[in-house]
């Protein structure tokens, strides 16, 4: 389980290294694990319904597992965050064999 404290750097970590605003819409990813690409398929079709962006189901490097990469543009603060990342933590688990992983963030492209 990802703490809150860990979020917290993290969020310093970007106010202090970039130039986002860490508090505004940005590009948050999401991950999560299985052995194969099959149990990893209808968790994604869940998640899209819920209007998150699958980007892809992919293998790992050392194809000894699969990774199901989604996306979506929000807001948060570290508690949101926080409370996403539980909101996912028991997503995955109501799935066999599927395991939330965490997740990463980007700065929304300005077009």
């Amino acid at each position: 389980m990802i703490e809150k404290a860990q979020l917290q750097d993290m969020f310093d970590n970007i106010r202090t290294r970039t130039k986002w605003n860490i508090y505004g819409n940005m590009v948050w990813g999401y991950f999560f694990t299985g052995k194969n690409e099959k149990v990893l398929e209808a968790p994604s079709k869940e998640l899209s319904k819920m209007g998150y962006k699958v980007v892809a189901i992919y293998p790992a490097d050392d194809n000894s597992a699969y990774w199901l990469h989604i996306e979506k543009i929000e807001t948060h603060t570290v508690q949101s965050l926080y409370q996403r990342n539980s909101e996912l933590y028991r997503f995955a688990s109501k799935h066999k064999g599927v395991e939330y992983d965490g997740m990463d963030v980007g700065h929304v492209d300005q077009k």
